[in-house]
């Protein structure tokens, strides 16, 4: 099959690989549509990810499919199924798991390889975090269940009430479904900044109260205070993985407020904090990691439900041929996701 393998930084190649074959416990998909991802990005951008995979490897983590295969012991499911696999599933037994802290777990079973003709799923995802789709929901949007559940874990995480006011910085992906999701479900009135006024207008589309393009912005903080009252937001999520940007996240929250640091910095990155501000202001910082099987499923619900126009976020069909010619139009921020068809 054709696959996508990284080799490093900005390393990919399109290969000719063995088609995969299920073990015990395991299916194999013929893939619908693969999703690229801001995540994707940083991974091919940096050469590597501290927690999901190390080069050499197949490449890609969002994507659906229809079973072609299922390996001995398989039951639950059949040869011509439509699914969506989570591209992780935790161990169920370890001190996190046991109380339920999954996202935590240090034994998660990572998979990639979506950027490809067949993946093959892991026996615990099969078990735990694969799942049917319905026959009217397309291929690119079932994809991008990993991906939202990802936000609905930072939202739950986050302390949203009805009327607050949230900045998200972070005009990607991620940032657009949270404003999805924190205007349509929480009533939120939602701030969104960001660099690219095409991705701004999209996030008006998604529900945001008002768009900044912060290039226009020489103090986003005092901006933000300026539209609060001179207090600051209720609720701030960071949405890009720039540790400066998470000290702006900080700079921008009220006395009393969240701020909840989503987006994964480089390895070994750090930043200051004023401490002052954090005790006297009782800020509240919280960092959140991928999803939990409660919110894949809820991910999947929420898309199939159609009632928040997802398919917004899909700025193109590509072939896998493609792939690498798609990356560098991400790093130009030229698209958003585009779904790669193998």
């Amino acid at each position: 099959m054709l696959a996508a393998l990284l080799y490093g930084k900005e390393n990919l190649s399109l290969e000719q690989v063995a088609d995969p074959t299920p073990s015990v416990g395991e299916v194999v998909i013929k893939v619908g549509a693969a999703t690229t991802c801001g995540t994707d990005l940083k991974v091919w951008r940096r050469g590597g990810h501290a927690k999901m995979l190390k080069p050499p490897t197949l490449f890609g983590h969002e994507a659906a499919g229809e079973i072609v295969a299922v390996g001995e012991g398989v039951t639950a499911w059949q040869v011509g199924q439509r699914v969506v696999a989570n591209n992780s599933a935790p161990c169920i037994k370890c001190f996190f798991c046991q109380r339920q802290e999954y996202s935590l777990c240090p034994n998660l079973t990572w998979n990639n390889g979506t950027f490809a003709q067949y993946l093959k799923i892991p026996a615990p995802i099969v078990q735990q975090n694969m799942l049917p789709i319905p026959d009217d929901l397309p291929y690119e949007l079932a994809a991008m269940t990993e991906p939202l559940a990802c936000v609905l874990h930072g939202v739950a995480r986050s302390n949203v009430k009805a009327g607050d006011r949230v900045v998200v910085l972070g005009d990607g992906a991620i940032g657009l479904m949270f404003v999805a999701k924190l205007a349509h479900d929480l009533n939120a009135e939602v701030l969104l900044f960001g660099g690219n006024d095409q991705r701004l207008q999209i996030g008006e589309k998604l529900g945001a109260a008002k768009t900044f393009n912060y290039r226009q912005l020489p103090d986003i903080p005092s901006f933000v205070k300026e539209l609060t009252q001179g207090w600051g937001a209720d609720v701030v999520i960071e949405a890009t993985g720039v540790p400066s940007v998470w000290e702006t996240a900080i700079a921008c929250a009220r006395p009393g407020a969240t701020v909840n640091l989503f987006g994964g910095c480089p390895r070994d990155t750090t930043i200051t904090v004023n401490t002052e501000q954090l005790h006297y202001s009782e800020l509240t910082l919280k960092g959140v990691f991928h999803n939990t099987p409660e919110y894949v499923r809820a991910a999947l619900s929420l898309l199939a439900s159609r009632k928040i126009p997802f398919e917004l976020l899909i700025s193109e069909h590509r072939a896998l041929q493609d792939l690498e010619q798609v990356f560098c139009e991400m790093r130009e921020r030229k698209v958003i996701k585009v779904a790669m068809i193998p």
